[in-house]
């Protein structure tokens, strides 16, 4: 069966994740963690994206991206992967595949999912039971969300600029909302969304494919029972 295409719209923003294969570690070091950083930043300016979120997993990664164009998010993450695999094996004298396939995305309506799906994201260190608290973890965007550190990497998205006039209130209203825990249903919505390459149904996202001329996809029952997500995925 011919796999789906990736649907990342512009102007919309896209929960993107990609795994290490096998499961291995995709980040050994400090250097790779600000080597992927770096990269990712060049392919950021370069191709036009928006980031809103990310989080460096020792075996995967997430980020939150508002491509310019259609073409933008796939043409970056293939930036970032190229040259992150090629110094990556030359560091640590391996050979091969790093990632685990092609990487998952699912577009998402702005205004109702973007702030979960940066919760979902900047909290999965702790899901993972890595830190105690998301602040705490270095390798992700929440210390620029709370106000700990200036990420040059990071555009602020409306909907967080909408949690209060002043960077003190924007910060003090996103870590509050940190405190408290993802209610299920929005978490397995996005995992869902993420695992199936399916856009959230919402008002953004319907009026998108309605000026396109297309239906809404939905997501393919599956032939196989479906794996069960880890916690902090």
């Amino acid at each position: 069966m011919a796999r789906r295409p990736r649907l990342a719209l512009a102007g919309l923003p896209s929960l993107v994740m990609q795994r290490g294969h096998n499961r291995q570690p995709t980040f050994l070091d400090r250097e790779d963690h600000l080597d992927f950083l770096a990269r990712l930043k060049e392919a950021v300016v370069a191709r036009g994206l928006e980031l809103h979120a990310y989080v460096l997993m020792p075996d995967h990664f997430h980020l939150l991206a508002t491509p310019a164009t259609d073409a933008a998010l796939s043409a970056a993450i293939q930036d970032v992967g190229r040259a992150y695999v090629r110094r990556f094996n030359r560091r640590h004298q391996r050979t091969g595949t790093l990632w685990d396939g092609r990487f998952r995305c699912a577009a998402l309506d702005a205004e109702r999912d973007l702030l979960v799906a940066m919760r979902y994201i900047e909290t999965n260190p702790v899901r993972a039971a890595l830190v105690g608290e998301p602040s705490a973890y270095p390798w992700s965007s929440h210390g620029h969300h709370v106000g700990l550190r200036l990420d040059p990497l990071i555009t602020d998205a409306a909907a967080y600029w909408n949690l209060g006039n002043t960077p003190f209130e924007r910060q003090d209203a996103y870590r509050r909302l940190c405190d408290e825990a993802i209610d299920p249903r929005e978490l397995e919505a996005l995992r869902r969304a993420q695992r199936t390459g399916t856009p959230l149904p919402g008002p953004q996202t319907l009026a998108a494919f309605e000026a396109r001329g297309q239906a809404m996809p939905r997501a393919r029952p599956r032939g196989r029972p479906r794996k069960v997500a880890a916690p902090h995925e």
